[in-house]
């Protein structure tokens, strides 16, 4: 396959814009270890092979423990992932793949029992923001790991 559209040199403005907010949800509180695997779950269950790439290779220079990372496909049944990380994945699921009835009161609740409102808000930016660019990255068809050498990926050792 070979790449579409450059959405950077296309729209430059709107995809600073798009950085801008990822930026921005990078300062927030949410831990980066969690943050790393929300953008992989939401690549994973979109399908964006560029973008699980490069935040399954971002997680591990972070120090991300490599089975925790074979494990997230099936974190429910996993040991691995603490009762608030299952909570901010069952959330992230939800608002991938909104259902016909959006965001059931029963998971916003439990969501409620691990994370305060601006927590909340914060996840759901971060999800919205990774959604964003799944999009782009599956309309483009960027080749995974095109980029690793300008982000610094290549010490990941992932091949």
């Amino acid at each position: 396959m070979s790449t579409r559209v450059n959405h950077h040199k296309a729209t430059p403005a709107l995809a600073k814009a798009l950085s801008d907010l990822s930026m921005a949800v990078s300062q927030t509180s949410i831990d980066p270890a969690l943050k790393h695997l929300i953008d992989i779950r939401v690549s994973q269950l979109n399908g964006c092979t560029f973008c699980l790439d490069m935040h399954a290779k971002e997680a591990k220079i972070a120090g991300e423990r490599e089975l925790r990372l074979y494990h997230l496909s099936a974190w429910r049944e996993s040991p691995l992932f603490s009762a608030r990380e299952k909570a901010a994945l069952a959330f992230t699921e939800a608002l991938t793949q909104i259902g016909p009835h959006g965001v059931s009161d029963v998971l916003y609740r439990s969501v409620a029992e691990h994370y305060s409102e601006i927590e909340i808000s914060e996840l759901n930016f971060a999800i919205v923001a990774i959604n964003a660019w799944n999009r782009l990255g599956i309309t483009s068809r960027m080749a995974p790991g095109s980029l690793d050498a300008a982000y610094g990926l290549n010490k990941a050792n992932l091949e």
